[in-house]
């Protein structure tokens, strides 16, 4: 399996960046922090009109075309820039809510009995309850809804939470995605946010270490420091490599253990950040306990892990169903390769 990114894929990473560069740098991102959180409006349109909710749709309905691989790298940028807003969801809905493709609408997801991210600002919500049928709540439904939640206090100053009432089965409208189907790309999708978090802070860390002195000489070339820096290195590059592969495969099990690998890395990356820059990385005026602190909620959501970790259970039971082809491919990525080849 080639994981080499091809041009245009790396085109379309830097893009990417190089709009989040632009659209949502530093003073923007704590002048969001200073007001709550939230969705920006005006910066979600800006996303639409690149086409990053629009990404996964095929062209004929106006999309992108593209697949799971080129959004995970979309989202990768994403978590290195600590963009707030209900991505994924939206992502996820850009088919079955008018609007949302373009930017216009903004989909928030009930997942389970978790407070929901991002609601007072929401056109639709997505219901994604395993075992059925993805569902949408809008208008009428939503509101009712909205009226009877109630604000919690989030850890993420960039994230507002509430915690609403379960609606009844049935409710909305069948998105024509299975839930499961649906929560798999979605944890998929916040593995990549996660990795690009990791990938951050690392970045951080060996930026403050060739720059912070003490004794003389910069801390970065104390043994202590270069491990921190190396694990966090580590790391980051086993979870980039897990996220990538289960992005071809679109494997629940594999999307299981990149979940897992990117939720350690983006915690312990921020921990060890944090250890690096002493101090001052306790102080609010330090974006790395931002990152902590997403990292924490984000790891909570979809495949937490212990969900994670029982689908990874349960495939030990099924060592037949695991096995690589004599080409080293899983048989998931045989499958789907097979139903392309026979499409085309």
């Amino acid at each position: 399996m080639d994981l080499q990114l091809s041009d245009d894929q790396r085109a379309l990473r830097t893009g990417m960046r190089d709009l989040l560069a632009a659209a949502f740098d530093r003073e923007r991102m704590r002048a969001a922090v200073a007001g709550g959180g939230g969705v920006d409006r005006a910066l979600w349109r800006e996303l639409g009109a690149a086409g990053l909710f629009a990404l996964r749709l095929p062209q004929e309905a106006g999309g992108v075309g593209l697949g799971l691989p080129e959004a995970v790298l979309l989202l990768e940028e994403a978590g290195r820039s600590l963009l707030p807003g209900p991505l994924v969801a939206t992502q996820a809905a850009a088919g079955a809510v008018a609007g949302a493709a373009e930017g216009e609408a903004v989909v928030a997801v009930l997942d389970g009995d978790l407070p929901v991210a991002d609601l007072a600002g929401a056109d639709a919500l997505l219901v994604a309850e395993p075992g059925g049928p993805a569902r949408l709540l809008t208008g009428a439904d939503l509101r009712a809804l909205t009226r009877t939640a109630r604000p919690v206090r989030s850890l993420d100053p960039l994230t507002p939470l509430h915690r609403v009432a379960m609606p009844p089965p049935g409710a909305g409208e069948p998105t024509g995605t299975a839930a499961d189907r649906l929560r798999d790309e979605a944890a998929l999708l916040t593995a990549a946010e996660q990795l690009g978090s990791a990938a951050h802070t690392t970045e951080m860390a060996v930026q403050h270490a060739g720059t912070r002195e003490q004794f003389g000489a910069p801390i970065g070339s104390f043994q202590a420091v270069k491990h921190l820096c190396a694990d966090m290195h580590v790391r980051t590059g086993v979870a980039r490599a897990a996220v990538y592969a289960a992005a071809l495969t679109g494997d629940r099990v594999e999307i299981a253990g990149a979940k897992l690998l990117a939720d350690e890395a983006a915690v312990l990356n921020a921990r060890d950040c944090l250890q690096i820059h002493g101090g001052t990385g306790f102080t609010w005026e330090a974006d790395v306990h931002l990152h902590l602190k997403r990292a924490w909620l984000r790891s909570a959501r979809w495949l937490a892990a212990r969900a994670a970790e029982e689908v990874l259970a349960a495939a030990l039971d099924r060592p037949a169903d695991r096995t690589a082809d004599r080409t080293g491919r899983s048989p998931a990525f045989v499958r789907r390769r097979s139903e392309a080849e026979a499409g085309g």
